[in-house]
């Protein structure tokens, strides 16, 4: 076990500005503005620039326990309570593709009830987002390569299945390859050849670093409740249609609830568990992930009509919508800041659609 002194405090100076940073930003947000434009030419209807198709849309409680050590009580964990959620199930590409194809899955989280300093100052919400994915790392971990991986998404016009199924099949080669040598597979490798399987028992990672009060953090979301802990690893079907995520997950939560166990995983070195590259796992041998809280969700209708025009043209997402205790880190998190904003204005205004963020779970549709 991890003593308490070993884990790095957060200094303003963790982060580290990369060469040509913000030449590269700009970059990006120009590229990801052209092929938000060619996928509402294809569809008629603004969408996210990532994590475009929902699955569904839920509301629950964010459950904090009165137990947690001393060092796990930071940001909205200081205290212990019980905060009304809304979480958002979704797959990572920005356009609509089969849900046959594999990709990198999402779950969305806003918490309500949050009190502290906000991260923006024309933030006047007591909301809190977490943004998580079914993998650790981010294949694409910093400001450079994830500008090397944008002008691919590009080139392919946009289109998300095309370069899925390409650096898909690529990977599982190279996977296999490495398997046969009997040599390590690298994290970043591993996310982008992985498998496809029921999105509701995937274990759901910031992937990159998050300010944690006076420590540094990557945050994850495991099944914990043995209705979603059974889906672990459980193929998609093949043989049903291109929104087959929606309706297992529709399925579920007709009958049954989820709760998954949220956890901080603390960096104890940069040397080891680097903030500027999203793509190194940071080993849980020198940092386990430890519990900070339960996320658990009834059963309830998932995907009524109401709730997907809700989740998919109204509600917002942001990493950078919450507590200074809980600053994203890295060159990654950095461009998010614009490119979530970006994307946002250009979604809402094409859509005709209101930016209202909620105040509260209740607002949810039925």
């Amino acid at each position: 076990m991890t003593s308490n002194d070993a884990y790095l405090p957060y200094s303003d100076g963790i982060e580290q500005l990369q060469p040509d940073e913000e030449a590269l930003v700009e970059k990006v947000l120009a590229s990801m503005m052209r092929v938000n434009r060619q996928v509402y030419d294809r569809h008629r209807h603004g969408l996210r620039d990532a994590h475009a198709k929902s699955h569904g849309i839920v509301k629950g409680e964010l459950i904090i326990p009165a137990d947690l050590p001393p060092h796990l009580q930071q940001g909205v964990f200081a205290r212990p309570g019980t905060y009304p959620v809304i979480a958002r199930f979704s797959t990572a590409p920005g356009d609509l593709q089969s849900d046959k194809i594999a990709a990198a899955r999402g779950m969305a989280i806003k918490v309500f009830g949050v009190d502290g300093d906000k991260l923006l100052p024309d933030d006047d919400t007591r909301n809190q987002d977490f943004l998580l994915v079914n993998h650790p790392v981010i294949p694409f971990g910093h400001v450079k390569a994830y500008w090397d991986a944008q002008q691919l998404l590009e080139k392919g016009d946009g289109a998300p299945e095309t370069v899925q199924r390409i650096t898909g099949a690529l990977a599982r080669g190279a996977q296999q390859l490495l398997k046969a040598a009997r040599v390590d597979i690298p994290a970043a490798l591993q996310a982008l050849a992985a498998s496809n399987h029921h999105l509701l028992g995937e274990t759901f990672h910031s992937m990159a670093a998050v300010r944690y009060g006076a420590y540094v953090a990557k945050l994850s979301a495991a099944p914990l409740s043995e209705p979603v802990r059974a889906l672990t690893g459980q193929p998609v079907p093949t043989d049903r249609g291109d929104s087959i995520l929606r309706d297992l997950v529709v399925e579920h939560f007709r009958d049954h609830g989820a709760e998954y166990e949220l956890r901080a995983q603390l960096c104890t070195t940069t040397e080891e568990m680097p903030i500027e590259d999203a793509s190194i796992l940071w080993p849980e041998d020198k940092s386990p992930h430890q519990p900070i809280g339960r996320l658990v969700f009834p059963a309830q209708a998932a995907y009524s009509d109401a709730r997907r025009i809700y989740g998919d043209d109204t509600l917002s997402f942001s990493p950078w919508r919450g507590l200074a205790a809980h600053r994203p880190l890295g060159s990654i998190m950095r461009i998010r800041r614009a490119a979530y904003e970006q994307s946002s204005q250009f979604r809402h205004t094409l859509n005709l659609a209101p930016r209202v963020e909620p105040k509260d779970a209740s607002e949810l549709p039925d």
